[in-house]
């Protein structure tokens, strides 16, 4: 897997393909379920994630913060590269 995002969005149409194939039934269907579930509670803490990311570096570039906190692993403008 690969860490991007759309990399997370081609793994959620890929899971939605999984769900939709009619071949699937019973344990192998609750299953797959279950895994998608899974899947979609990890894949909205990362999108979460990189939404507080895109907030935060508009903030930035708008001036509103010169000097991010270090948490964030972002440079301010007042920050040497």
């Amino acid at each position: 897997m690969k860490n991007r995002l759309i990399d997370l969005n081609n793994h959620m149409f890929d899971q939605l393909e999984r769900l939709l194939d009619e071949d699937l039934d019973g344990e192998a269907l609750e299953k797959e379920i279950t895994r998608s579930k899974a899947v979609t509670h990890v894949a909205a803490h990362i999108i979460e994630n990189a939404n507080l990311a895109l907030k935060a570096a508009k903030v930035i570039g708008d001036g509103f913060i010169r000097n991010p906190p270090e948490m964030l692993g972002m440079k301010g403008p007042d920050e040497e590269e």
